[in-house]
């Protein structure tokens, strides 16, 4: 297999990361072309799906937001535009969401696994899931939603996480390729790294 994937473990191929669905290309049950980022090799967006540190427009991004060891993705924390879905809905961890970021104005639909869920704030901490999952399961669609704030470490591109600084980011395995802008509030020296987060999210 000379083609491989560009890394972004997004699992629209049905298979949960990269490495594994290479594995399962050499063993002939998945093809190259079912990795939704076949055929594009030849072009400018393999180098951003490596993160570059420019994006799809050409804006640079200061660092990436990638996942907590054994995450699947960066913690994301949703705001239904009708937070009391989460209540009526009796929305609990483990639970399926769907919808699409509006408010910071992503066009595309997300599929969400809750890890928290807060009846009083509608308040959903998340991990974003590849789209199948939405098609072999149950899910809330909430249709619209804010980003709160994401989690996870972060991996300095041009220049660090700063404390009380609105700096860009790119949400690791973001399919988009689309640097967000956020303020960073929260900066802790972990074992494993820098643990950020960031809030008021914003694609400017």
């Amino acid at each position: 297999m000379a083609w491989v994937p560009p890394g972004k473990d997004c699992g629209s191929c049905g298979i949960a990361t990269c490495k594994e669905f290479v594995k399962t290309v050499k063993k002939g049950k998945k093809t190259e072309s079912d990795c939704p980022f076949y055929a594009v090799e030849q072009c400018a967006c393999q180098d951003k799906a490596r993160y570059s540190g420019i994006d799809v427009t050409g804006a640079k991004y200061d660092f990436i937001i990638r996942a907590f060891p054994g995450e699947p993705s960066a913690r994301k924390f949703i705001v239904p535009f009708r937070a009391d879905l989460v209540e009526k809905w009796d929305i609990q961890p483990g639970a399926l969401v769907t919808g699409r970021p509006a408010g910071p104005g992503c066009p595309l639909y997300h599929a969400l696994r809750v890890l928290s869920a807060n009846p009083v704030t509608g308040v959903l901490e998340c991990h974003t899931v590849g789209p199948l999952a939405a098609r072999k399961e149950k899910a809330f669609d909430v249709q619209a939603y804010h980003v709160h704030a994401f989690e996870g470490l972060a991996e300095t591109v041009l220049r660090p996480p700063t404390l009380g600084l609105r700096q860009r980011f790119l949400p690791g395995y973001c399919m988009i390729d689309l640097a967000h802008t956020a303020l960073v509030n929260m900066v802790l020296k972990k074992k494993d790294g820098a643990h950020v987060r960031v809030e008021d999210i914003r694609i400017l």
